[in-house]
């Protein structure tokens, strides 16, 4: 079995019930992308002026850095949920752009209420499936999540990955 079968299989395990499965199927991407938005908050486009193109300075920030790191990851345990994970994170990093362009909070308040929320969410789902998430038995699963969220939506369109 590859790695990231092994993986999915594994954080699969405490996400049995269709109760639990949806919380996730939701909550995993809210909190990919609060996190992002919440280290998005740590600008770097004074240090990567002149460095990269002055239309993508608004996206030198921490969270963008957080991102590529990540697709690092997810290219080592298979190619096509890297391409997944590749468009959402561009839709996050937009998306993202789009809230502070609209001015309506501090991008951080927005963030820390959509992480906040979707983690409890996220116990009351455990809570209610009577498993413990998967990230207490191992800090990797913190990673998974949003590839077995993939792999869901790989399944559903037929995808192999």
């Amino acid at each position: 079995m590859r790695k990231i079968h092994a993986l999915l299989t594994e954080y699969g395990e405490s996400h049995q019930t269709t109760f639990n499965k949806r919380v996730h199927y939701i909550c995993v991407p809210a909190i990919f992308f609060s996190l992002i938005g919440l280290l998005a908050c740590i600008p770097m486009d004074a240090i990567m002026a002149g460095i990269i193109p002055d239309s993508v300075l608004d996206y030198a920030h921490f969270g963008t850095v957080v991102i590529l790191l990540s697709l690092i990851y997810y290219f080592r345990l298979s190619i096509p949920l890297f391409i997944g994970m590749l468009f959402f994170s561009v839709l996050v990093l937009i998306v993202i752009k789009q809230i502070v362009m609209l001015n309506i909070a501090p991008l951080w308040v927005i963030m820390l209420c959509i992480f906040a929320i979707a983690w409890v969410a996220q116990f009351i789902g455990h809570n209610h499936e009577g498993k413990k998430p998967s990230f207490l038995k191992d800090v990797q699963f913190l990673m998974i999540g949003p590839a077995w969220t993939m792999s869901h939506l790989f399944n559903a369109v037929g995808i192999k990955f």
